[in-house]
Parts: C-alpha cells; sequence; structure tokens
C-alpha cells in the first residue's frame, strides 16, 4: 500500500510539473508574437470654416398685426336698407359707394322745407315793396313815421325767417347725405351685417361693416428694456428695421419702426415698439400672430455655425482643426441666431472648427475631415 502511495503521488508531481512546463512556454510564445504599441486611431469629423463678415444686430419677438385705420360703419339714420353696393370681404377704396338707404321721407321734407322758403322769400319781396313805398310817401309827408318804422320790422322779419328756413333745408339735405354711405378710407371690408330690407338706427350696436386699412399695415411686438438705448439710436440714424415673419412659411414683410411706447412695463421689463410695413401685396392679414426681428444695427465680427460651440464648467470652447489634430479653444459668444452664433474672442476668422463628432474628440486627437452632408 505504501509503495502504491508513492507512485500515485510521484505521478501527480510528474503531471504538475509538465503542466507547468507547457504553461510556461504557451506564455512566451504568446510574448514573442504580441505586437508593438496600437497605432493612434483617427476620428472622423465635420467641420466648418470661422467667418468675419457683418452680421446684424436683432433680437426676436412675436409680434402682432394691427390695422393703421379701422372704421366702424353704422347708420346715422333710422330707416331701411335698399341697396348694398360691395361683395363682402372685398377691397374698397376711400370713397367708393357702399350702401343706399331709404331716402323718400327725407325727400318729402325737403321739398317742403323748399316751399316755405320760396313762401317766405315771396313775402319779403312784397315787404320790400311796402317798405320802399312807404319810404317815398314819408318824403312826401303823405304818412306817418309809423308805418315806415313797421315796415321795415316785417322785412328784418321775414329775413330771418328766411335765413331759419335755409338753414332747416340745408339740415335736411344733410340729412339725406347720411343716406348714402361711402367708404371713408381704403381697405379691406367685412361681411354686411345686414342686406336690403333690414331696418337700422344710430342706436344698433353692431356696425353695418368694418373697412381695415392693410396696406400700409403695423406690427406691434415687445423687446427687452435693455435694447431701448441701441433702438432709439439706431431711429436717429434711421439705420432701424422690422422684419415680420408668418410662421410656417417664408412669406415676410420688412418695414421701419413707426413708434415706441412711452412706458417700459414695470412688470415685465418689456417696452412696447410699433412697426409700418407697406404690405402692397398684402401678406400680412390683422390679428395675424407672426415672428417679429428687429434689426438695430449691423457690425462685423467672426461668426460660426452654432453647432461647433461646446460647453463646459470652464466655459464655451469649439474644436479647432490644425494639422489633422483637434486643439480645444476657448471662445466667448456674443449671441446666437439663425444657426450661427457670433464670437467675441478666440477666433480670429479662417479657422476650421468641428461641427460634427465632438463627443470622440480630446485635445491632440487626430481627425480625418468627411465631407459635410447636403443640407448641413
Amino acid at each position: 500500500m505504501k509503495t502504491h502511495r508513492l507512485l500515485v503521488a510521484a505521478g501527480l508531481i510528474g503531471a504538475i510539473g509538465l503542466g507547468a512546463v507547457v504553461t510556461r512556454a504557451s506564455w512566451l510564445g504568446s510574448s514573442e508574437r504580441a505586437p508593438g504599441p496600437a497605432k493612434a486611431r483617427s476620428v472622423s469629423v465635420e467641420v466648418a470654416r470661422a467667418e468675419r463678415r457683418t452680421v446684424p444686430v436683432e433680437v426676436d419677438a412675436i409680434g402682432t398685426v394691427t390695422p393703421v385705420a379701422s372704421v366702424a360703419l353704422k347708420s346715422r339714420l333710422e330707416t331701411t336698407i335698399v341697396a348694398v353696393h360691395f361683395e363682402d370681404g372685398a377691397p374698397v377704396r376711400e370713397g367708393d359707394l357702399l350702401f343706399t338707404l331709404d331716402a323718400r321721407q327725407l325727400d318729402a321734407q325737403i321739398a317742403q322745407a323748399e316751399g316755405s322758403l320760396a313762401r317766405d322769400q315771396a313775402q319779403l319781396a312784397g315787404a320790400e315793396r311796402d317798405l320802399r313805398r312807404y319810404s317815398d310817401l314819408v318824403a312826401k309827408g303823405a304818412t306817418t313815421q309809423v308805418n315806415l318804422d313797421n315796415a321795415k320790422t316785417q322785412v328784418d322779419v321775414l329775413q330771418a325767417t328766411i335765413q331759419a328756413d335755409q338753414s332747416a333745408l340745408d339740415n335736411l339735405r344733410v340729412q339725406k347725405s347720411f343716406t348714402v354711405i361711402r367708404a371713408p378710407i381704403s381697405g379691406r371690408i367685412s361681411a354686411a351685417a345686414v342686406k336690403v330690407g333690414n331696418f337700422v338706427r344710430p342706436a344698433d350696436v353692431a356696425p353695418l361693416a368694418t373697412i381695415n386699412q392693410i396696406a400700409p399695415v403695423y406690427v406691434a411686438f415687445a423687446i427687452p428694456q435693455r435694447t431701448l438705448g441701441e433702438l432709439r439710436d439706431a431711429m436717429d440714424a434711421g439705420a432701424s428695421r422690422v422684419v415680420a415673419t408668418i410662421p410656417g412659411t417664408q412669406r415676410s414683410e420688412t418695414g421701419k419702426v413707426a413708434m415706441v411706447e412711452n412706458t417700459v412695463d414695470a412688470t415685465t421689463g418689456m417696452i412696447t415698439v410699433r412697426g409700418i410695413m407697406d404690405n402692397t401685396a398684402e401678406t400680412l392679414w390683422p390679428g395675424t400672430l407672426v415672428s417679429s426681428k428687429l434689426i438695430v444695427r449691423t457690425e462685423h465680427a467672426v461668426v460660426v455655425p452654432s453647432v461647433a460651440i461646446q460647453r463646459s464648467q470652464t466655459g464655451s470652447f469649439v474644436f479647432v482643426i490644425k494639422d489633422n489634430v483637434a486643439r480645444v479653444q476657448p471662445v466667448t459668444v456674443l449671441r446666437t441666431a439663425q444657426g450661427l452664433s457670433v464670437v467675441e474672442t478666440g477666433l480670429a476668422g479662417d479657422e476650421q472648427v468641428v461641427v460634427d463628432g465632438q463627443l470622440l474628440l480630446l485635445e491632440g486627437t487626430r481627425v480625418e475631415v468627411r465631407p459635410r452632408r447636403a443640407g448641413a
């Protein structure tokens, strides 16, 4: 038994030694076949060039289109509509005939007033003849002074009566002019609230129709109070502009600042600005919400695509490519607009900055520039 155990132990020891030899040889072989240090990998990136060019200093806001003038048409008489001379929503020009009202009652009153005037004029002519006759008789001593004075009084009374008759007639003619309603301004008219045959009166709350002047048109919006000083300087120099764009479309109108409100809203720190647009094509419609852009001035500065700007705890930076190596370049960004960032410090212009692939970059990473995608 002892001999058997010794043989088993010797076999185990031999097996362990053989395994150690084989393992060491394997390790040595692997070390001989191991390659050298791994070659540094290049990161594929897209780049754009920093440009020094003229850029506008602008303020974006949401604006509302309002008409320059709006007129609600109402009847000044209690009468009936006999004709409507426009189509609902049609453009109208100043002086165009819009409504005709029933004028028959006024025509009768005018005829009556004209008759009263003619009667009093005839009586005045007779009184003037009596005055001349009494004057001759008094000169001859054939009548008393009292008769002459009475004749003069009668002439004065009839002259005053004629003046009152003429005033009443003029008033009736003015009243008749109200039976013809014309457009006081040019613009777009609303749908007629009443049609032929309807009875209208001055006390009616709803207007017959409303005319809004659309060309030109106002765009009102609010800007921060910190911009007020620059805006006033730009207005004095005639350099301010306003661009109003309908959201979701490329349709826009350009105009100038027409008015700045005289008070800043203390609760919001905003001030209302009103721009005026020619709007000859009627692009802007009253009541529409538009994207307003106030261009205060233009300046020469370095711009880069906004996607190139990266941010860290120490501030903003961009990756600049030099000799196919990425370098971290701290920058100071003044503002961002329309996908471009205006850089105040850090770039001189004409540098290549990374716009895609920044997540794989570090200081000194080698890069491979690939063409930019269409539309980027």
